[in-house]
This record gives C-alpha cells, sequence and structure tokens, in this order.
C-alpha cells in the first residue's frame, strides 16, 4: 500500500539506510522458499525498525511474529550486549530457517526463540521489556496488547504493524471480517489508554509507536 507516489517511495528507499548483506540474503531465500513473503518487513521497514531499536539501545526486547526473522535481526540491531530478544511464532515450519540466519548474526547467542501460542507464553517470561514488536494475527492484537502492556518499562516502546491494514480501517467492514474488526478496536485502545502516548505513521501498512508514559 503506498500512501505517496510509486517513484517517491523508490526515491525516499534509495536515499535511506542500505541493506545489510545478511537482511538481503535472508529477504531472496525467503521469496525463493517461503509461503507469503509478502508478510517479509522488507528493506525501508526494516532499516525504520533498527533505528528505532538503536534510539531506544533495549535491555530486552520482545517480538510476537517472527515470520523468517527479519524483523527480529532489524530490531537486534540496537540490542544492548547484555541484552535479550525474545520472539515467538506458532508456524514449526520456519522454526530451523529463522534460526540458520540468527546464528549467522553477530546475534545469535542473544535470540531465543519461543514456538507456541504468544497469549500463553508470554505470561511465563520472567523478564520485563524497553521494546516490544507486535506483527502476528490481526484477530488478537487487542489480546497482546492486555498481555503485553504491564511487561513494558516506563519509557518502553510498543511498535505495531499492519494498524493501517491496505485502508480497510476506513472501508466499510466486511460481516466475516474479524481482522479489521480487532485493528479497529486495537487503534482506538492505544488512542485512549492513558497509560500510553501514540502516534501512527502512514508507511507501508501503516505502523504505530507508543511510548508508556505511566503504569
Amino acid at each position: 500500500m503506498y500512501f505517496i507516489p510509486e517513484a517517491l517511495d523508490d526515491y525516499v528507499v534509495k536515499h535511506s539506510e542500505d541493506e545489510p548483506e545478511l537482511l538481503q540474503q535472508l529477504s531472496r531465500e525467503t521469496y525463493q522458499k517461503i509461503l507469503q513473503p509478502r508478510m517479509l518487513s522488507g528493506h525501508y521497514q526494516g532499516r525504520l525498525l533498527s533505528i528505532i531499536s538503536k534510539l531506544v539501545n533495549p535491555k530486552n526486547i520482545l517480538e510476537i511474529g517472527t515470520y523468517t526473522g527479519y524483523s527480529a535481526l532489524c530490531l537486534a540491531e540496537g540490542i544492548q550486549t547484555s541484552g535479550e530478544l525474545h520472539t515467538i511464532d506458532i508456524n514449526e515450519e520456519l522454526i530451523d530457517f529463522q534460526r540458520k540466519y540468527f546464528d549467522k548474526s553477530n546475534y545469535g547467542k542473544q535470540i531465543f526463540q519461543h514456538l507456541g501460542n504468544a497469549l500463553e507464553i508470554i505470561p511465563k517470561l520472567n523478564k520485563t521489556f524497553d521494546l516490544i514488536f507486535i506483527d502476528a494475527d490481526k484477530d488478537n492484537y487487542p489480546n497482546y496488547f492486555n498481555v503485553i502492556i504491564d511487561k513494558l518499562n516506563i519509557g518502553g516502546i510498543l511498535l505495531s504493524d499492519n494498524v493501517l491494514w491496505s485502508g480497510k480501517v476506513i472501508e466499510p467492514i466486511k460481516k466475516d471480517d474479524t481482522s479489521t474488526k480487532a485493528l479497529l478496536e486495537y487503534n482506538t485502545l492505544l488512542k485512549e489508554d492513558k497509560r500510553i502516548e501514540t502516534v501512527i505513521l502512514p508507511i507501508r501498512d501503516g505502523l504505530t509507536i507508543s511510548r508508556k508514559v505511566t503504569l
């Protein structure tokens, strides 16, 4: 989904930070071998995730929705040397693919994979986080927020992907479209919850940045 003309979007990408070689390899292999490669964060959004993480310099990062590991590696670029990145995905078939690229990176020993239902896994993580990224099944976005908000440190950042959902958030909702309904609920939740301050960035499919300001 383009919010500016495609030629101008290409200019933006060209004049932003280059995509690291390892992530180029990951992207190529994802498109060659994995279903729905469009789910990949990609060059531009990946560089945005990277620079946000570098600005936050988080000790611990939580990612909900790993896919092939591209966004996890981008987020890991800003992590403290003693920090950990915990990433959760329900697709067992992608575990080895993710691990291969994690171990090729400088952050392999800091990245911990969790397989299963994030709503069951997160309460068992005995950690709090400075940076959380949600990019999983849209129907559960409100549920994910409710389970992670107490694990996000004061001053911590919550990033939420796909919040504009190809523009469906401003279109009439189809009766069986549970994902759009959930995203509408989620966007309202982020706007109205007094524990956070929120800004939606109209880039790609929409990315929300929320900062926790109080318990």
